[in-house]
């Protein structure tokens, strides 16, 4: 079953109304609404998360060690991402799943509503990325010495893929990148 809610977030003392679908187990996590203006360190772009929304985001989530599992809205739109402490600064990373051509709309800004995501996606690999890594010892042996963040990164980009077509010729970069022959992913080499 499903429910409607509107909480009430009071950010700069003006009362915002929230509007999302969210499940029974959700219920009791208020959604917290800010605007940002999308920046860029390097190629990522990111949005700073006001303090105020932060220590929010802490008591929802009961710690303030990054990274932290969130979800929510961007310009209406649903995202799941993960709170990420960098350079001493929290910054929710805008990626193309949540904003097409992020890069382009750095300056611009957006309309962000936040929670902390009790159950945060697993994003097992594709059939043929897994099929493929077998087949390939050693771009697998390199797979599973990866940080679990940057395994999660390459697994959720291939599941993001629309068409055959188009995961054929990732998982052809990915082994590639795995073997440090070329870029994937927005990085240069391992």
């Amino acid at each position: 079953m499903r429910l409607y809610i509107i909480p009430l977030v009071d950010i700069t003392h003006i009362l915002v109304p929230v509007w999302m679908e969210l499940s029974m187990k959700d219920l009791h996590i208020e959604l917290l609404q800010f605007r940002a203006t999308i920046q860029i360190i390097g190629i990522n772009p990111y949005v700073s998360v006001p303090e105020e929304i932060l220590n929010q985001i802490f008591v929802q989530a009961d710690r303030s060690k990054s990274p932290i599992a969130i979800h929510g809205l961007i310009n209406e739109r649903n995202f799941t991402q993960s709170l990420v402490k960098y350079k001493g600064h929290w910054r929710l990373y805008v990626n193309h799943l949540m904003l097409r051509n992020s890069p382009k709309h750095v300056g611009e800004q957006v309309t962000l509503s936040i929670a902390f995501n009790h159950s945060p996606p697993q994003f097992p690999p594709p059939e043929l990325f897994k099929n493929t890594l077998q087949q390939n010892l050693k771009a697998k042996m390199v797979f599973d010495n990866l940080p679990p963040y940057l395994q999660k990164e390459i697994n959720r980009y291939l599941s993001s893929l629309k068409s055959q077509t188009s995961l054929e010729k990732n998982v052809t970069k990915a082994i590639q990148f795995l073997l440090g022959n070329g870029p994937f992913i927005g990085r240069r080499k391992l």
